[in-house]
């Protein structure tokens, strides 16, 4: 304490070390399998790693390089949004490369949030959000996610009921984590036309956008209105499982992409100078390496589902992302997903992550635990193995 104040900032206090850095020191301290925070175990393709060293060896990137990214990639982004959705944006005026799409949404929501500004956010959410909207001053409205004949569904009228005079922006993920809910193009439209509506900003955060297992990504700055109004966020990390390169970018119109820049560029300025040209090789790699991607984590994602309900519990088979959100209940263990996420490595030498630290109304996700399959499947059939010792014990 210094002149009778605590030294953290008022609107942190709420937030405490992450889940995810206790439950993967747990995992080394009981040499447990972590399936807990969601990062692959094998490193992405050769010859994107070889091209950053291409590029370390060539001195491109060593030194600062352009606040925006590099031009190889911003034109990269650009093309992939083209060929992939249709979306044309200029490299040069609406693109901006970031320190992964956790920068990204940290600027974003600092840039375009004015002290006392209501967030809405799908709850349960990505940690960061929170502290990124409390971190500019806003205030979060949670719209909860709730599970429905073996998924995770939006209500929409509750969406159109959390809108407020001072509802500024909608924050939207999808594909959804922790849920592996992928927003069909129905619900993605009624976000659209309540944006449009009530004149509200979209930030929709969109790094697993090829990790969809069923259904379709669609993204909604592809609507009829929403291209000058949506901040599209997605990043390297999870497409190409190279997670510590931390090369994000946001798609957006001319205005939105000034108006982030001013803020990103008192975050890290720049970083990752090399990757950037490494990423844009990446973003070019033929069709078949993303269908591969998009099959090899359907069968991790369904060796694991199927392991887990075979050991008793209830489990949400995601249409997406590295997660399967499983109800602890049937196995007989109550609704404390913390207390049983904190005895589960003892119990059988598995970590993984209670779904309640996603929420506000940490009662609606008590009892659900998310475990993640971006593992290689023999560490994945060794969990199973272990987990199904559960009914046992």
């Amino acid at each position: 304490m210094t002149q009778g104040r605590p030294l953290l900032n008022r609107r942190l206090t709420e937030f405490g070390t992450t889940i995810f850095a206790e439950m993967s020191a747990l995992a080394a301290q009981t040499g447990s399998i972590n399936l807990g925070q969601g990062f692959p175990d094998t490193d992405g393709p050769e010859e994107i790693r070889e091209a950053a060293v291409r590029a370390l060896r060539a001195g491109h990137g060593n030194q600062y390089p352009p606040g925006p990214g590099v031009p190889e990639l911003r034109t990269a982004v650009a093309e992939h949004q083209l060929r992939r959705y249709g979306l044309e944006y200029d490299p040069d005026a609406e693109v901006l490369v970031t320190t992964g799409a956790t920068e990204a949404i940290a600027a974003s929501l600092l840039a375009l949030l004015e002290p006392g500004d209501e967030v809405i956010a799908l709850e349960p959410y990505y940690d960061s959000y929170a502290a990124c909207i409390a971190m500019a001053g806003g205030t979060r409205v949670p719209v909860t996610l709730r599970p429905h004949e073996g998924a995770y569904r939006l209500d929409l009228d509750e969406l159109r009921a959390a809108v407020t005079p001072r509802t500024r922006l909608i924050l939207l993920n999808t594909p959804h984590n922790p849920t592996g809910t992928v927003l069909t193009r129905d619900e993605l439209a009624a976000v659209a036309e309540l944006a449009c509506e009530r004149d509200l900003l979209v930030i929709t955060d969109e790094v697993y956008e090829h990790l969809v297992f069923e259904g379709e990504h669609i993204p909604l700055a592809s609507f009829p209105g929403m291209r000058e109004r949506t901040v599209s966020i997605s990043s390297a990390g999870k497409t190409f499982s190279l997670t510590g390169w931390k090369i994000g970018w946001i798609t957006s119109s001319p205005e939105l992409v000034t108006a982030v820049r001013s803020a990103k560029q008192f975050l890290t300025y720049v970083s990752g100078g090399p990757f950037q040209y490494a990423v844009a090789e990446a973003l070019r790699l033929p069709d078949s390496y993303f269908d591969e991607l998009r099959a090899d984590l359907r069968a991790k994602r369904d060796l694991l589902a199927g392991g887990l309900a075979e050991a008793g519990f209830g489990v949400y088979r995601p249409a997406g992302t590295y997660f399967v959100t499983t109800d602890i209940r049937p196995l007989g263990a109550g609704d404390d997903g913390f207390a049983f996420c904190r005895a589960l490595p003892e119990r059988c030498g598995v970590v993984a992550v209670p779904n309640a630290v996603f929420y506000d109304h940490r009662e609606q996700g008590a009892p659900f635990v998310r475990f993640a399959f971006c593992k290689r499947t023999d560490v994945l059939t060794e969990a199973v193995t272990r987990l199904k010792g559960l009914r046992a014990s």
